[in-house]
């Protein structure tokens, strides 16, 4: 039987943490591509840049491998917001999000690199309302430093929590990674590369699975695109 390799196409800590909390076995190789944005809507920027990620280090691989690539972003009426360059952009991003509710957008892409490669594209958007915080409050929680990595300035999962007041939508996206929408659309994947995965789950969390592999693959051995709603997605572009 073959088993993937899962590789993690980021650097960010958070994500490292949600695949392995699900079970997921997986190397990170962070992508070093420049970010190149050619898009203006929020949805189509993230999937975008998790696109580039996932593809460089796909064809960087001389093995079949599973690549995961993802990118975060914050949206405030229309005013994009990714990482903050300095303590005074974190400030400026803080002080227009606190009392407000903004948009959180992930995107992921997942690439599958083969003898055909093959990808699927897809984003979550959750909304995030913040309590009102004071000038002081922001300056103590840049003094942390933990904005300065995270879209938005600012960590839900970290100290940033006492001013969140409420969400819409996935927690998890916030932090990052949709873990759950993403589990669901591996299930897009051609049956058998998608039954390895679960095979390395289930195997990671030392629970065992039996699978009637030979009925499987005479049944999916001619799926070969990932089915993303009525769109076909392939490896010549980059399709919404």
């Amino acid at each position: 039987m073959h088993l993937p390799n899962i590789i993690l196409a980021s650097a960010s800590p958070r994500r490292k943490e949600l695949l392995e909390q699900a079970g997921f076995s997986f190397t990170v190789i962070p992508s070093q591509k420049e970010e190149i944005i050619t898009r203006t809507i929020p949805n189509e920027i993230v999937e975008e840049l998790s696109f580039q990620k996932a593809q460089d280090i796909a064809l960087k691989q001389t093995k079949p491998a599973l690549i995961i690539g993802a990118d975060t972003i914050v949206s405030l009426n229309g005013t994009i917001m990714g990482k903050p360059s300095s303590e005074t952009q974190a400030f400026q991003m803080l002080h227009s999000l606190q009392g407000q509710t903004h948009q959180v957008y992930t995107g992921v892409t997942i690439f599958l690199q083969q003898d055909s490669p093959r990808f699927l594209t897809f984003s979550e958007c959750t909304e995030v309302t913040m309590y009102p915080m004071t000038e002081e409050e922001i300056h103590s929680y840049i003094s942390t430093k933990e904005p300065m990595d995270k879209a938005g300035a600012y960590g839900i999962q970290g100290r940033c929590a006492i001013y969140i007041q409420k969400i819409h939508g996935d927690y998890n996206n916030v932090v990052g990674l949709p873990i759950a929408r993403l589990y669901q659309e591996l299930k897009k994947l051609p049956k058998t590369f998608f039954y390895d995965i679960i095979f390395i789950i289930m195997s990671h969390t030392r629970e065992k699975l039996f699978y009637k592999f030979d009925k499987i693959m005479s049944i999916y051995r001619n799926l070969y695109y990932f089915s993303y709603g009525t769109t076909v997605l392939e490896s010549k572009g980059f399709y919404h």
